[in-house]
């Protein structure tokens, strides 16, 4: 992963690294901390289940992260699943979780 590589993605390279005083590794590092956590993995069984309440307050965490790290096209679709289940629309969130996991597999592989 470089920074060129994540232009390339799409995230708002330099208000990460601002909000990692400019320090290029420390925001890599940041970044694959970010993609490790296990949040993403647990949101699957919660919306599989239809524990939209669970999945609201996992997805708000994980908008925090992604947002901090200013991965932008990440970021997108974080923020509308969260809105939808802000208002707990019943809908399939199977597409969107689909499009989140392959959104971080393409940051993963920078």
């Amino acid at each position: 992963m470089t920074i060129d590589s994540l232009r390339g993605y799409g995230a708002n390279v330099e208000e990460g690294l601002e909000r990692c005083m400019g320090m290029e590794d420390f925001y890599i590092e940041m970044i694959e901390l970010g993609m490790a956590d296990e949040r993403f993995e647990n949101l699957g069984p919660q919306l599989d289940a239809g524990n939209l309440e669970e999945a609201f307050e996992t997805t708000h965490a994980l908008k925090g992260v992604i947002g901090n790290l200013a991965l932008t096209p990440l970021y997108e679709t974080i923020c509308e699943i969260t809105e939808h289940l802000r208002a707990s629309d019943q809908i399939d969130y199977k597409p969107l979780y689909d499009k989140l996991l392959e959104q971080r597999k393409q940051i993963m592989d920078l």
